[in-house]
């Protein structure tokens, strides 16, 4: 049991890197993920996972694979294209979704071209794909950075950000909060994308923050109980997605979410909160 679950963590630096960036991952993705829900913004999270591309390409394009560069290449295009989409929603007849699928796919592209331009197919790999594996100091300090502000800013916005996910025109109506409580909410969904981009990739960093979060879903109502459950999952997937990228030779970050999707396949059917075994397992008399 050792050899399996304990001894790739205990003997591996590589693999005690990355379990510490899938923990801080967690930490700040999960909670970002459940709002994300509750406010049915799940495929803007996955439009705007795209659309940190072409800034983090140009990052790439000037600098390689430097941190730095593409980090801010990444917020900035994150940033760039919350702000258009919202404008040209709100400017135009087009619905703020189809807007954003506009982006996003023009983004893929875009970031995709960019890096083909300079790097190889490896590059464009870890582009895609992350490099969970290979996770160095100066990353690991900035996961775990964006996790610290998340957390702390989900607390200082906590009371307007839950009534605008419960009745967003009662908030309206008592306070001007609303509108900046939801730019920080998107600056932290950008945050959160960009750091899940270093780790697993731009088209995965989405699922550690929503497959947790929806899975979370099937087994409690309370926000708060959701949320650390939404947490847990996504440690836990973290932690099993390693061992099964270990033992087996599967690339880690896809076995990561690969986990995570089973763990919500499995609250699909068992989750007591609308899951799928109330269908066949009758309920009690005179219970709901």
């Amino acid at each position: 049991m050792y050899d399996y679950l304990i001894s790739p963590f205990a003997e591996f630096e590589f693999m005690r890197r990355a379990l510490a960036g899938a923990l801080a991952l967690a930490l700040g993705g999960a909670p970002v993920g459940v709002f994300l829900m509750l406010r049915r913004m799940s495929l803007t999270g996955d439009a705007m996972a795209h659309a940190i591309l072409p800034g983090a390409a140009v990052g790439f394009l000037f600098a390689g694979l430097n941190l730095f560069a593409m980090t801010a290449g990444g917020i900035a295009a994150g940033v760039t294209v919350a702000v258009g989409a919202g404008l040209i929603a709100r400017s135009t007849g087009m619905k703020e979704d189809a807007s954003l699928a506009a982006f996003y796919l023009v983004s893929l592209a875009l970031g995709v071209l960019i890096v083909s331009l300079r790097g190889s197919n490896i590059d464009l790999l870890h582009v895609l794909f992350g490099t969970v594996l290979a996770l160095d100091d100066a990353t690991l300090l900035l996961i775990a950075a964006i996790a610290t502000v998340s957390l702390f800013s989900l607390a200082v916005i906590w009371r307007p950000l839950v009534l605008e996910c419960v009745d967003p025109n009662f908030l309206r109506s008592v306070s001007r909060s609303g509108a900046p409580t939801h730019l920080v909410f998107l600056a932290l969904m950008v945050l959160n994308l960009v750091g899940g981009f270093h780790a697993l990739g731009t088209l995965l960093a989405v699922g550690i923050m929503m497959l947790p979060a929806a899975a979370a879903r099937f087994w409690v109502k309370e926000l708060t109980a959701m949320i650390v459950l939404a947490i847990g999952l996504a440690m836990i997937s973290g932690y099993l997605g390693l061992l099964l990228s270990y033992h087996s030779g599967a690339a880690a970050g896809p076995a990561i979410i690969l986990v995570a999707g089973i763990l919500y396949a499995g609250s699909v059917l068992l989750g007591p909160v609308g899951g799928l075994k109330r269908h066949f397992v009758p309920a009690r008399h005179l219970e709901a």
